[in-house]
């Protein structure tokens, strides 16, 4: 009798393991799938921020304002 309490007791516990290994394995994915947005995003903000720089040169100084 005590061997089937331990084997049930391995089995629950084999239960809850596998399901938090599959609770994990999605956290890690949804967080992927963020972390990969979000450098996307910042190459696309770098890029906006070189290319208004490259402009802001190409036009020279900026004049100083009229109350200057």
């Amino acid at each position: 009798m005590e061997s089937t309490e331990r084997l049930d007791r391995l089995e629950m516990r084999l239960t809850e393991q596998e399901a938090t290994v599959e609770d994990l394995n999605r956290i890690v994915t949804d967080q992927w799938r963020q972390i990969d947005r979000l450098t996307r995003l910042v190459s696309a903000l770098r890029e906006q921020v070189e290319e208004a720089t490259a402009r802001a040169a190409q036009r020279g100084p900026e004049p100083p304002p009229p109350h200057y």
